[in-house]
């Protein structure tokens, strides 16, 4: 077999969702590891007035393009935009379009998708079920297409504890929805969700499986294979450690708890965060194309790309990002970053409403007193919103076959597992969590290191204004305890005279020395 490199020298692919964030990392990888690429067709859509040029102009310009920007100053020829809507019929493309990429497309990485997990049912299906079976369509007008890659997710299956490298039959006809859905109103569908979606949690995960199904199904003579990240985090090495650019997922919950918003989410500090760096998952990528590009195997391979059945983290070690931000702390942070995870719904309910709710009136009450527009409560509002949603994901614990992906590290040469490394046994969680966390600061919140020390300065604050309330409301709840108890205030003058008589040695003490 060649090497991976060598495999993709000459080939044009077709990317869609490369504006997203696995999107980038996935073409900036392809440009700067396999230099000898022809082109890469990235399928983009208009977007607040911007053509799609003009969206990937602004894409290349980011800090994740830097390294390739040096290394290959003119990348950006080799990236062709094509206009096209994955909700439009045959995908919005041009008749010329459809006929450049039927003539010269050899792979394609289908990579958009709606990620949130409250997506309306109708939109869920729309984006990722229908786009799906029209990228099948597209691809089988392609004359030298040798592999479509599908990028699903590692929780489509969420129903099961043990999830292997297989594609599961849904609990539902995807046909038989689809033609549902064009007759039903919104609130009828809003009704029927839950029945639909059964034991799986979101309209994301459910749909998911209905696009892996979908691809079996229709798949026909074409080559495909099934690429399934869990949680896909910051980067880990590629093209430098840490880089992110959304809040989603575990992002916002860092930059919440390093804010000192977050204090307490619910989770059960045994159970596997399956956490895996966006570089591990476009490496394999890469790599799962190359070898089934190459083998052409007869079934449709599925690789689920996590970390938990072989370098596990477990969200009980999330307590290490608050020594992180108490070390290298965010700009104008309200408290000191104190998370604290609770694996008991009532408890989480009782420290919810003390830690976030009733400082977040406090604070809105003070806002309103100084003529300044309250904000907190709908800050801790849409917080909340988002930590209901994870809920799910943080308290329980899934068993993932990952057969192919060991059997596909065993088809790479020495070079290749050193350039498209996604050997995650090799992961140190402390400094990837560390970098993590700095890659919220520097990344998503664009805070430069140079005001590191102002931050330092102001969480010490924070601290001591902490200490003095907390000083004088344990005065002033023992004063009131005091007044009404005898015994309370012999205890409380009995404390008073030792500590005089203390403070009278340790002075007697030093002035005879």
């Amino acid at each position: 077999m060649v090497n991976i490199p060598e495999y993709y020298a000459g080939k044009n692919v077709l990317i869609t969702g490369a504006t997203g964030f696995m999107g980038k990392v996935l073409l900036e990888k392809l440009l700067r590891s396999c230099p000898d690429v022809r082109s890469a067709y990235v399928m983009v859509r208009p977007k607040a007035g911007q053509s799609p040029q003009a969206r990937i102009e602004d894409m290349v310009s980011c800090k994740l393009f830097e390294k390739l920007q040096d290394e290959q100053p003119d990348f950006a020829q080799k990236i062709v935009p094509v206009h096209g809507d994955l909700t439009q019929p045959e995908l919005g493309l041009s008749q010329e379009d459809q006929n450049t990429l039927a003539e010269n497309i050899h792979i394609i990485f289908h990579c958009a998708a709606t990620i949130r997990f409250n997506e309306p049912l109708k939109d869920a299906m729309q984006l990722n079920v229908l786009a799906t079976q029209k990228m099948l369509a597209l691809g089988r007008k392609m004359k030298q297409l040798e592999i479509f890659i599908h990028v699903s997710t590692a929780y489509a299956n969420c129903d099961r504890e043990l999830i292997e490298e297989v594609i599961y039959p849904p609990p539902v006809d995807y046909r038989k929805l689809i033609d549902t859905l064009e007759w039903m109103d919104d609130d009828l569908v809003a009704v029927m969700t839950p029945k639909l979606i059964k034991e799986r949690p979101n309209t994301y995960t459910f749909t998911k499986a209905l696009a892996e199904y979908l691809i079996q199904q229709e798949a026909g003579d074409l080559n495909i294979a099934i690429v399934r990240p869990s949680i896909v985090g910051a980067s880990w090495k590629e093209p430098f450690p840490g880089w992110i650019d959304n809040f989603n997922g575990p992002s916002g919950i860092f930059i919440a708890a390093g804010k000192g918003i977050l204090r307490t989410m619910r989770a059960s500090n045994n159970a596997v965060a399956d956490l895996v760096p966006v570089d591990v998952v476009i490496n394999a990528t890469l790599s799962a194309a190359w070898f089934s590009g190459s083998q052409k195997p007869k079934n449709i391979p599925v690789y689920n790309c996590t970390t938990g059945g072989i370098n596990p983290f477990y969200w009980g070690k999330l307590y290490c990002i608050n020594m992180t931000f108490k070390t290298n702390p965010l700009e104008q942070a309200i408290r000191r970053p104190n998370v604290n995870l609770r694996s008991n719904p009532f408890t989480n309910q009782y420290w919810t409403a003390v830690s976030h709710t009733l400082p977040a009136l406090l604070y809105d009450g003070y806002l309103r007193l100084t003529g300044q527009k309250p904000r907190m409560m709908k800050t801790i509002s849409r917080l909340h919103k988002a930590m209901m949603v994870l809920e799910y994901f943080t308290s329980h614990s899934w068993v993932w076959h990952t057969d192919n992906m060991t059997m596909l590290m065993t088809h790479m040469s020495p070079e290749d597992k050193r350039v498209f490394n996604f050997d995650v046994r090799q992961l140190h969680w402390a400094e990837y969590m560390e970098s993590y966390c700095m890659g919220t600061k520097k990344y998503v919140l664009n805070e430069e290191l140079s005001g590191l020390p102002a931050a330092r300065k102001h969480l010490n604050k924070l601290r001591n204004i902490r200490y003095t309330f907390n000083t004088v409301l344990v005065v002033l709840i023992w004063r009131i305890f005091i007044a009404r108890s005898q015994m309370a205030r012999n205890i409380w003058y009995f404390v008073v005279s030792m500590c005089f008589k203390f403070l009278s040695y340790f002075r007697a003490s030093s002035t005879m020395r």
